[in-house]
């Protein structure tokens, strides 16, 4: 089990190799909510995406032999890119499955730093990542079902609380739940009274279903949603740690998730994708429950082509 002591570590193995994003305000969601909400600009993180930290922190904590066998991975794009990225860095090969739907602006990304990349559809992910270990012999760091890339995501949160102090509510979304996890633990070590909720849409459910049930449910088969990098079932450490934590699931309507990434774009003009733009979109539905609050939120990546703006 991950713990504080881990994500503190990775703050140090990964200082340099990230950036210490911004957090920004929104009167206008402030008015709206009658909360204070804090957003920690992730999109605005190298490669994109938050998960720049797990990566990187995964990466760099391979011993010289493993890291010589170079690394591989399954992604829709995110992870993929900051695996890359991280490999880049530390001058070792990668090679990468992706989903062939996989948004073009993602697949650029990753070939832009250098990785071999192996196309596969949605539901063969990670069957086609096992033939790619078995065949190069390269070390496997999942995209979420990693210790290290759950601490290493741990330290936006980490990030967050440093920056604004205490807060009352914590938002992130969720797709496999590295980044749940990671400020699930980080968040209840720190501010044990803080709630830590997680963003999902509703055609991609698991997570709900998981916490709803106490155990791990069977993600949707085949999902269609606009939020690309939620479509993977909840990790099984994962769910474990969320359980572990009390972590809430509020699910958003597709149509929820084009509104608040337009909100983005139009009043506070950064760009978002769609995975991100589900805190926006969970924290409408349960407004009432956040005013008067201190509210952080992990605006998870900005990485895409704007195929959802309709």
């Amino acid at each position: 089990m991950v713990e504080l002591a881990d994500v503190r570590a990775a703050a140090e193995r990964i200082r340099g190799l990230v950036h210490r994003t911004p957090v920004m305000t929104s009167a206008t969601v402030d008015g709206d909510l009658g909360a204070s909400v804090f957003f920690k600009c992730e999109n605005m993180q190298k490669v994109g995406a938050f998960k720049a930290r797990g990566a990187c922190n995964a990466v760099m904590a391979l011993d010289e032999e493993s890291a010589r066998r170079g690394v591989t991975a399954h992604s829709s794009g995110n992870h993929a890119a900051a695996l890359a990225y991280a490999a880049a860095r530390r001058g070792i090969p990668c090679v990468v499955v992706m989903p062939d739907s996989a948004p073009q602006v993602k697949v650029d990304a990753v070939r832009g730093y250098g990785a071999e990349i192996v196309f596969c559809p949605q539901g063969e992910r990670e069957a086609a990542c096992e033939r790619v270990q078995r065949e190069r012999g390269a070390v496997l760091i999942h995209p979420f079902e990693n210790p290290y890339v759950i601490a290493g995501q741990g330290t936006a949160v980490l990030e967050l609380l440093d920056i604004v102090g205490d807060l009352d509510v914590v938002l992130v979304p969720v797709g496999g739940g590295g980044l749940c996890a990671g400020t699930a633990l980080t968040v209840k070590a720190l501010r044990p009274a803080t709630q830590v909720i997680a963003a999902e849409p509703d055609a991609v459910d698991d997570a709900a279903r998981s916490m709803a049930s106490g155990e791990r449910q069977p993600t949707v088969a085949n999902p269609r949603t606009i939020a690309d990098g939620l479509m993977t079932g909840l990790g099984e450490p994962n769910f474990a740690i969320m359980r572990d934590h009390d972590v809430r699931v509020v699910t958003v309507s597709e149509d929820e998730i084009v509104a608040a990434g337009r909100f983005f774009l139009e009043r506070m003009k950064i760009v978002v994708e769609p995975s991100a733009a589900t805190v926006l979109a969970a924290m409408g539905r349960i407004a009432r429950e956040l005013s008067g609050r201190r509210v952080g939120v992990v605006l998870s990546g900005g990485n895409t082509d704007f195929r959802w703006l309709v």
